[in-house]
């Protein structure tokens, strides 16, 4: 059984999955909060990272607060921001 995290955790199961997987509680919450007839449809639309250019990847990056970013080749910053 799942530990209750709270409000501000709508899917305990999902979440304590996704940390156990070694998701970022960040990345957890926000997985386990995303109503799962919303994710389906908004699944399978974006590009691959392989696709953007270094530049989008840096500012996506940024966006994100990713360290280091700057000193990141493209490869870098695809691993930074799958793993983040």
């Amino acid at each position: 059984m799942a530990k209750n995290y709270g409000p501000s955790i709508k899917d305990d199961e999902q979440y304590e999955a996704l940390r156990e997987q070694g998701a970022s509680k960040e990345k957890a919450a926000r997985i386990a909060n995303t109503p799962r007839q919303k994710a389906a449809k908004r699944g399978g639309k974006a590009s691959s990272y392989e696709d953007w250019t270094r530049d989008q990847l840096y500012r996506r990056a940024q966006e994100i607060g990713i360290e280091g970013r700057s000193r990141l080749s493209k490869s870098g910053l695809i691993r930074a921001l799958r793993h983040h």
